[in-house]
């Protein structure tokens, strides 16, 4: 019987903020059904890492496979196509959208590839509002308000 690869590799990722060098040869398995936490002070590379991961700001050296496939090279929109995503903490959301639009988005024609059938059961709106159940009513509210 074959073994699956690891869900996530992360080999020998260096990655820079114009000079400044702020991951210096990281590596990083993430084994299939596993959660892993990263953890560290301010300023120790942990969303760069995940920056990196999803090619937001890109490695200059390194690799990343999923599921035994390279995405370094992959646009972010791409690697958000294959399930990662970087969900940035604070209110980062559009202001000029509703409430309801803002949350939307994802699944929105936007945000996958025509071709691709939507992935159902992933993202529900009703699954939403049972966990956040203030949102329902403030969905016709602009982001900003």
């Amino acid at each position: 019987m074959e073994a699956k690869p690891d869900s996530l590799v992360v080999r020998d990722l260096h990655t820079y903020y114009g000079e400044s060098y702020v991951l210096q040869g990281v590596n990083l398995r993430v084994p299939r059904a596993s959660v892993v936490a990263l953890l560290g002070r301010n300023g120790m590379g942990k969303t760069t890492l995940l920056r990196s991961i999803g090619n937001l700001t890109p490695p200059r050296r390194g690799e990343v496979t999923l599921d035994g496939r390279p995405i370094t090279h992959l646009a972010p929109y791409q690697i958000a196509r294959l399930g990662v995503a970087l969900i940035p903490q604070g209110r980062r959301i559009f202001p000029s959208l509703s409430v309801l639009e803002n949350l939307q988005l994802p699944v929105s024609s936007l945000a996958r590839d025509r071709a691709e059938p939507a992935r159902a059961g992933v993202w529900n709106l009703d699954a939403v509002l049972e966990i956040f159940p203030t949102l329902r009513d403030r969905l016709r509210n602009r982001g900003d308000a």
